[in-house]
């Protein structure tokens, strides 16, 4: 079995012989333990692996990585350690434009190794806008993280607990909006797109410009909710994601949903 690198991955689901591999990027503000989850509705030969993001969880007392370019080569290095099983990555905001970053930087160095991307309330690489709240006070960027979660910004009323996440929030934050690419880099990779019909920072249009990133197929999948509408629709994304990636993988696409 392929050893990944522990220090970058945590492990939700280990398989002898995986028909599939997908590794998942987190948010700004999250970390591996968001896909715990994942795989009691994912076929049960698909592994299931989280990227663990510097200064946070297991990993609480390294330095944060403040900038895309050191992030991604980081994880890149790391993922060429999965490669062999068929592989797919999945990003949730920050972590879609993350995953993208380290398939380019797969796809230039051991070629098209990867058989799907999925990039979920993320805008494409020149469809995203700039900001700053990185460098405004806590409570312009509690207010925000309010307006994007409504499902879990509740920890922030929680003194001790703001005080513990506040400055990881803050560097993701600034690695999100010091990030803009020059120019688009294209993948062969096929890319779904998930977006969200009421997600108040990232529009159906947004997520559509990702067709435009991929040589290959895109497809654009919008559900009900808004910008975190991952909480409480994961279980039918997470199948979709499933379906999806055997369906890109040969004599698999008749296979099971696995069923809790």
């Amino acid at each position: 079995m392929t050893q990944a690198d522990p220090l970058w991955f945590r492990w939700h689901r280990r398989v002898p012989a995986p028909t599939a591999r997908l590794v998942c990027f987190p948010h700004a503000g999250g970390a591996a333990s968001f896909f715990r989850n994942w795989p009691g509705a994912l076929p049960p030969g698909v592994e299931v692996l989280a990227v663990r993001y510097p200064g946070r969880e297991d990993r609480i007392r390294e330095p944060f990585i403040e900038a895309m370019a050191p992030m991604a080569d980081a994880i890149s290095t790391a993922t060429a350690t999965l490669v062999g099983p068929p592989l797919a990555f999945f990003g949730h905001s920050l972590g879609a434009s993350v995953a993208h970053e380290v398939a380019v930087r797969l796809e230039r160095d051991l070629g098209p190794v990867l058989r799907m991307l999925f990039v979920s309330a993320r805008p494409a690489p020149h469809r995203l806008s700039r900001n700053d709240l990185h460098i405004r006070g806590d409570a312009a960027l509690i207010d925000d993280i309010r307006r994007l979660d409504r499902h879990t910004a509740h920890v922030f009323d929680d003194p001790e607990l703001r005080t513990m996440l506040l400055p990881m929030v803050r560097a993701d934050y600034r690695l999100v909006e010091t990030y803009y690419p020059d120019h688009v880099d294209r993948v062969d990779v096929p890319i779904v797109g998930y977006s969200a019909d009421t997600d108040p920072e990232v529009s159906v249009d947004d997520v559509a410009a990702w067709r435009d990133v991929t040589r290959g197929r895109f497809e654009l999948r919008t559900w009900s909710g808004d910008h975190f509408f991952l909480t409480p629709q994961e279980r039918a994304v997470v199948e979709d994601v499933g379906r999806r990636l055997l369906a890109a993988v040969p004599g698999q696409s008749g296979a099971a949903v696995a069923r809790r």
